[in-house]
């Protein structure tokens, strides 16, 4: 299998000889408000063009529909009957926009050789900052022949991320480790204490982190990440840091 980070969320896999996208995010750089004051989104442009971030690509999976996640751009540039799975709370908005093929993943579905498992994410602690980032998720991905992936999605570390990797058991994990804030400065994904913390529960697994070094309210970067987790024991060979447009095969 491979893997190719484009930006942010947004990844390329080609996986059990299919190819799908993750979260297309678009939007050339600086186009879009600022989350935090500091610069417009995003604050770097994509890797390779837009339409080979789309080209050939068989389903799209939105997690949730925040901007940076599915931009106005991806939206207008996906063909209206690709292919796509989402959590429920999104089916009838993903439907407004004009899309034909959309499929909300309760709990678990097979398309073509791959099974596709829903999973729950915390986007934030407080109250009133889960309200406003609402619901999202993260998918497992299984295949015959394939390693076993868990993308965590939008997510901090918390129970129900143990219980995820207790209960699939993946060979890979996915995180977003940009650290982002919200509000008062309320940790919204994983930072580098967190990822590092994720790489220790589950010290079999391969560790990819992404969602870094894009947007103005992520605080972590990239070697940030990598020096907390060098100083807390956590091997390179074990977290993957790509950069941008990289591709990652297994």
């Amino acid at each position: 299998m491979k893997i190719q980070l484009i930006r942010n969320a947004t990844l390329r896999f080609t996986y059990a000889g299919h190819t799908f996208i993750i979260d297309p995010y678009l939007a050339p750089k600086h186009t879009l408000p600022s989350y935090r004051g500091n610069a417009p989104n995003p604050l770097v442009d994509l890797p390779i063009s837009q339409h080979e971030v789309i080209a050939g690509i068989e389903m799209a999976i939105v997690s949730h529909l925040h901007t940076d996640h599915f931009d106005q751009l991806a939206q207008e540039q996906l063909p209206k009957d690709t292919t796509i799975f989402c959590q429920p709370e999104n089916e009838a908005r993903i439907k407004e926009m004009g899309f034909l093929e959309v499929n909300p993943v309760a709990t678990t579905v097979r398309w073509k050789t791959i099974t596709v498992h829903r999973t729950p994410g915390q986007h934030g602690s407080s109250e009133a900052v889960l309200r406003a980032m609402g619901a999202v998720s993260g998918f497992v991905f299984a295949a015959e022949n394939e390693p076993t992936v868990y993308w965590a999605g939008d997510t901090i570390w918390y129970e129900a991320i143990k219980k995820n990797i207790d209960q699939w058991q993946p060979d890979i994990i996915i995180t977003h480790s940009g650290g982002a804030v919200w509000a008062e400065n309320e940790l919204i994904i994983m930072d580098a204490e967190q990822t590092a913390a994720l790489c220790e529960y589950a010290p079999k697994a391969i560790v990819v982190a992404t969602h870094l070094e894009a947007l103005d309210h992520c605080l972590t970067s990239r070697a940030a990440l990598r020096k907390y987790a060098r100083e807390h024991g956590i091997r390179d060979e074990q977290l993957w840091i790509p950069e941008d447009g990289a591709v990652l095969e297994f």
